[in-house]
């Protein structure tokens, strides 16, 4: 998400901070080149010409603070501008009188169904509300199955629509049934259709007629581009939008078009999907987002995934190991089935300071591959070598590569590094955190390997 895009507006502010002062000249590069980022990235022009002119106008006539580079005076624009642009957080409306109604409407195959999932899973596990699933679209094959699975993995209730009922008449049947059994928060979901297809959008505008929506929320594909500020526009005049979910930004390295909703539209992007699976839904923070483009991590989202995934005796019991030096192989098990849960290491490394650096510096290591590969390896080992490394001799480690479907050799590099990151777990525990990372830098500048078992 936003790769591209962070890459070259890092490469021009690097070139900025060469300089002294800035002059009308250097402005003038500047905005050409973020102009052409933001092109690039699939941002709309409009919206692209009116954001380069704004950070133009800031930069032009104001004297650089001491404080700051020319390049980090550049960039404190970028981001205020940023934020303009995808304008203030859009909350769902979930103080009104229950059930609230929320609406899911957009183009077949933008993921309409696997988000309605996501957004159960958020409102029961996140919100604490109690929802209830209705599938409302009765054209696609399967598709009321498909919600009923998710339901089902979720533990949420799902309305039992047929594919013989009418959609208006469902939406009107779970509304009076989720008042009937208590329930706070209706999802519906409807048949995907093209914006100008009037039949079909007639269909939606009279759903919305009869249950009276809170929300209702665009499910739009993030790689379409341009495209989905297309389908906003032409959904928004039809229904009168509240916001939109963009899906697929974990495959789009540009997200142009989570810049250009909030401008064209006037409604704010309220959730973006990183993934399948259905915990892969995301607040769309638009200062968090401007950090995340800008490389300048995301920690406020980084804090709240592992506030949701640590358990605190647990931590403290691990603490009490580091510093006893008890760190075991089944400890550093749990801890990466800890970061798994809180989704893929990309998407991770995006929300720490400097993180695509560093992912650029481990070049092609594919580090989800060679997680299972480790995973495989510790599995492998009985418990009495999970709990003490050292029992493990050659014998052992043979027996350990053949179970693991691995080679001696990468048994061999798991336990060294298993050994070398002990020994600076335990410096940085007794020692401080000054001499620990000094410790660290040494390993790494002696060649230590970039993953746990690569060279």
């Amino acid at each position: 998400m936003f790769e591209s895009l962070t890459t070259k507006l890092e490469a021009t502010f690097k070139r900025l901070n060469s300089r002294g002062r800035l002059s009308e000249t250097d402005i003038a590069e500047a905005m050409e080149d973020i102009r052409t980022s933001l092109l690039e990235a699939d941002v709309n022009f409009q919206v692209t010409k009116d954001f380069c002119d704004r950070v133009a106008k800031k930069c032009l006539g104001r004297e650089i603070q001491k404080s700051l580079s020319p390049g980090q005076t550049v960039v404190k624009y970028v981001y205020e501008e940023l934020l303009r642009t995808m304008g203030e957080r859009g909350d769902l409306a979930l103080k009104n009188a229950p059930p609230v109604v929320i609406m899911l409407v957009g183009l077949q195959g933008s993921g309409k169904t696997t988000s309605c999932g996501k957004l159960a899973r958020y409102l029961k596990e996140d919100m604490r509300r109690r929802p209830l699933l209705v599938p409302a679209d009765v054209y696609r094959p399967a598709a009321i199955e498909q919600l009923k699975t998710l339901g089902a993995q979720l533990g949420v209730e799902v309305f039992p629509s047929t594919a013989d009922m009418d959609p208006v008449q469902i939406a009107q049947e779970a509304d009076n049934y989720a008042r009937r059994a208590g329930l706070d928060t209706i999802i519906i979901d409807t048949a995907g259709r093209l914006q100008i297809d009037r039949e079909l959008m007639n269909e939606l505008a009279e759903i919305v007629e009869k249950v009276d929506p809170h929300e209702i929320l665009l499910v739009a594909d993030a790689m379409t581009g341009q495209e989905a500020v297309n389908v906003a526009k032409g959904f928004d005049e039809t229904l009168d939008i509240d916001g939109l979910i963009l899906t697929k930004m974990d495959g789009d390295a540009r997200g142009g078009a989570a810049l250009s909703m909030r401008a064209i539209t006037g409604k704010p992007v309220k959730f973006i999907g990183l993934g399948e699976k259905l915990d892969a839904l995301e607040v769309f923070h638009p200062d968090r987002i401007s950090s995340r483009i800008l490389g300048m991590g995301d920690m406020l989202s980084f804090i709240e995934k592992a506030a949701k995934e640590v358990d605190v005796s647990k931590a403290k019991l691990l603490q009490k190991k580091l510093k006893t030096n008890d760190f075991s192989l089944m400890d550093f098990y749990d801890q990466m089935q800890s970061i798994k849960k809180m989704g893929s290491i990309a998407s991770l490394m995006q929300m720490i300071p400097g993180g695509g650096k560093l992912t650029q510096a481990l070049g092609e290591v594919d580090t989800e591959k060679e997680m299972k590969h480790v995973e495989a390896i510790i599995l492998s080992m009985t418990k009495a070598e999970r709990d003490d490394y050292t029992l493990i001799d050659g014998g052992r480690r043979l027996r350990i590569a053949r179970g693991s479907g691995t080679s001696v050799e990468e048994v061999n590099r798991l336990l060294k590094n298993f050994s070398d990151m002990r020994k600076v777990m335990k410096k940085l525990m007794k020692s401080g955190p000054q001499k620990g990372l000094g410790a660290l830098q040494g390993m790494l500048q002696g060649g230590m390997p970039r993953g746990l078992m690569r060279r």
